[in-house]
């Protein structure tokens, strides 16, 4: 029997990648969605036949213990979020509710469900990943950052993560429930929404490329991540539920490179220098800055065997690439559409 999974968050850039991944491995996959007018159902578009879906929320303790009983996964992927950073200080009550006590409310599910269904309790787990951050390291102890690295959060967003984390330990050792978390930096792709720096910047060079955008404007092209590929990324949260013991992974590249550099490779990607079309924003910068973020996924290498696939240049270039095929898209489609108009 085809073993099932269940994705919070399945129409975010994260779950789209993974499902589609575990569909690849023969999975039953389901979604878990909050309603039938999701706006970002169309990356998972090419993939709604042969997904199943079921309607939870993780704001409502009652729907998840109903969504795990219905679907009685074999693995549960946590990836529903409030993923967009700065958002975080303008909704820091809802940021807290779904990144912090949601992750709470599905471990209680998955505990529930287990707990009524004694074939679970004698039987196989339900394994859990969480989906932790690197902004948990926040004001950085050390760098690179390993499991063992303090965390010093920075924003609602990344100490909401935190607690998200430090529940599932705790739910690990205190129910020995298989419970584990990927502490993943930052990861990119064609599918990552245009209010992401780097998407910002592709989106912003094929626009501005095709006379589409004038300027535009950025906070600190200091700031320093480690940036990957999401698609190499859902590899490493597959790989860590299929391990015999529940154990905590950093997953990047162990790469940095600056803001300043996205923009460099976006706009030589289209022919553009980056200096003559950037304009500097103080009003973009974060209240409190996370300056350097940059893994050490040595663990992951040795334990995992896991490894990025995608260089940084190819990253960009990729995405760059993408967005200028969408905006020519477009903006045939609005000349079609004046056309019809005449």
């Amino acid at each position: 029997m085809s073993r099932r999974a269940l994705i919070t968050g399945v129409t975010g850039q994260d779950g789209s990648y993974l499902a589609e991944y575990l569909l690849g491995l023969g999975y039953q996959v389901w979604g878990m969605i909050r309603g039938q007018a999701n706006p970002r159902k169309s990356r998972i578009s090419r993939l709604m036949a042969d997904l199943s879906f079921v309607y939870g929320d993780l704001m409502d303790q009652g729907s998840l213990v109903s969504v795990v009983d219905t679907v009685q996964p074999d693995e549960v992927y946590n990836l529903g979020a409030i993923s967009f950073v700065p958002m975080s200080w303008q909704q820091a009550e809802l940021t807290t509710e779904v990144n912090g006590m949601g992750v709470l409310r599905m471990l209680e599910a998955i505990r529930i469900v287990c707990g009524l269904d004694k074939s679970r309790v004698s039987g196989g787990q339900i394994r859990f990943y969480q989906a932790s951050s690197s902004e948990m390291f926040g004001k950085v102890a050390e760098t690179p950052q390993h499991e063992t690295t303090l965390f010093h959060p920075r924003s609602p967003y990344g100490v909401a993560k935190t607690y998200g984390h430090f529940i599932t330990r705790n739910y690990r050792e205190s129910f020995g429930m298989y419970g584990v978390s990927g502490i993943l930096f930052n990861h990119e792709s064609p599918r990552r929404g245009p209010e992401f720096v780097t998407r910002k910047i592709t989106l912003a060079a094929a626009n501005i490329k095709l006379g589409r955008q004038e300027k535009l404007y950025l906070g600190n092209l200091d700031a320093v991540r480690d940036w990957g590929f999401a698609g190499d990324y859902v590899r490493a949260m597959h790989l860590m539920l299929q391990q015999d013991q529940p154990t905590d992974y950093v997953i990047g590249t162990g790469r940095t490179h600056t803001v300043e550099q996205v923009a460099r490779i976006a706009f030589e990607a289209v022919g553009l220098h980056w200096r003559d079309h950037v304009t500097i924003d103080p009003g973009l910068v974060r209240p409190a800055e996370v300056e350097t973020l940059c893994a050490d996924p040595s663990r992951a290498h040795a334990e995992l065997g896991w490894a990025p696939t995608v260089t940084f240049e190819h990253l960009i270039q990729m995405m760059v690439e993408s967005d200028l095929r969408q905006s020519e898209q477009e903006q045939r489609h609005a000349d079609l559409a004046l056309v019809a108009s005449w």
